[in-house]
């Protein structure tokens, strides 16, 4: 699993599952593949994905897939097959895929905002990030409402058995930074279906910055991300200038206050393995945030066309383990599981292997 998220995958048929997605906020251009009944996400669509050394065959009359390395069969996987709840549409004839899609196996996503005070300058916009893209194709609209959003949920956990939610939104210019329209959008889904939710947006500022936790943990969000990507200050600055503005220390106490209210292990961070990090840093800044009690969901990083990283080369396995690792067993003494997330990207982990180390580690401990 880790090889084939480094080096992506080529598709004979590219219309078998459901769709692959590219653009759009957060990780993209990728597939999700179904392997030995884990469901992950695969680049499809990147550079290293077109010369991947790995090659999924087009399904079988039963939906197996045979997975080749080169021209030797290596695996029997699967697609994910589109939700039902895409068929749908809102009154006002809003497609339901355009509100909120499914990751993983089981996931629904939204991005409540589709816009970004960050990426409307590309001189402060992060250099790795997408979100405009599915808005300016017409496969998103620009605001998702609380309404919008309760009557997407509720159909996709009755149609698809979603089993939880995944919020994340582009930061406004209001001092909160999407902290309110997270909890807006969640008390709707929330009054709609008993559905868990992630919300994930940068530290909230302004004098009342921290009291922002109380009132989305009140709103009905059970798990809360706030995204480092990068932790090298100096990477930070080069790689998405406007972010680095809102400085690793202030994440760190927003980290410790919301772990106060949200509990150990349901906040956590994600990191992009492979932008120039070193193994050290990532794994160095992993100790501190485990030893606030949040999880650090580490990802290798994903080329996306269009963007000005879209030729930085992906991270190599070898890389990966180096770092995902050491992590499994840091995280496995913590106390620290993806499995004890109530909801979000931890818990479903279709992003990254790390899960896998987990439970490796688990299982030798057992031992």
């Amino acid at each position: 699993m880790t090889e084939l998220q480094s080096f992506g995958l080529r598709l004979a048929d590219p219309g078998a599952g459901a769709p692959s997605r590219r653009g759009g906020a957060g990780p993209s251009d990728h597939k999700a593949v179904t392997v030995d009944g884990t469901t992950i996400m695969v680049p499809v669509h990147t550079g290293s994905a077109f010369n991947s050394p790995f090659i999924a065959e087009a399904p079988d009359a039963d939906g197996r897939v045979q997975l080749k390395r080169g021209s030797i069969p290596i695996a029997q996987i699967r697609f994910p097959e589109q939700p039902r709840f895409y068929a749908l549409q809102t009154l006002d004839g809003v497609p339901y895929s355009h509100i909120a899609t499914l990751h993983g196996a089981d996931v629904l996503a939204t991005t409540v905002l589709q816009t970004c005070i960050r990426y409307e300058s590309r001189r402060k916009s992060c250099k790795f990030c997408s979100i405009g893209q599915s808005l300016a194709a017409g496969r998103t609209i620009a605001h998702k409402t609380p309404d919008q959003l309760a009557e997407v949920a509720r159909a996709a956990v009755l149609l698809d058995g979603v089993k939880h939610m995944v919020m994340t939104t582009g930061t406004p210019a209001t001092p909160d930074r999407g902290a309110q329209v997270l909890c807006d959008s969640a008390f709707a889904v929330r009054a709609a279906v008993d559905l868990p939710i992630q919300a994930q947006c940068e530290p909230p500022g302004g004098d009342d910055g921290d009291r922002w936790f109380a009132r989305m943990k009140a709103a009905g969000i059970d798990s809360l991300g706030m995204h480092l990507e990068v932790v090298t200050p100096a990477l930070r600055e080069q790689i998405m200038p406007g972010k680095a503005t809102v400085s690793i220390e202030r994440y760190m106490e927003a980290f410790e206050a919301a772990v106060a209210v949200f509990g150990r292990g349901q906040v956590s961070t994600y990191i992009l393995a492979g932008l120039g990090d070193t193994t050290d840093a990532i794994l160095d800044i992993s100790a501190k945030l485990i030893g606030l009690g949040v999880y650090p969901f580490v990802v290798p990083f994903v080329p996306i066309s269009g963007t000005p990283l879209e030729d930085h080369p992906a991270p190599s396995p070898a890389f990966m383990r180096s770092i995902l690792e050491p992590l499994g067993a840091m995280l496995s003494d913590a106390g620290l599981r993806s499995t004890d997330i109530k909801a979000g990207c931890g818990k479903c982990g279709a992003c990254s292997s790390l899960s896998s180390y987990e439970k490796r580690d688990a299982h030798h401990a057992a031992r």
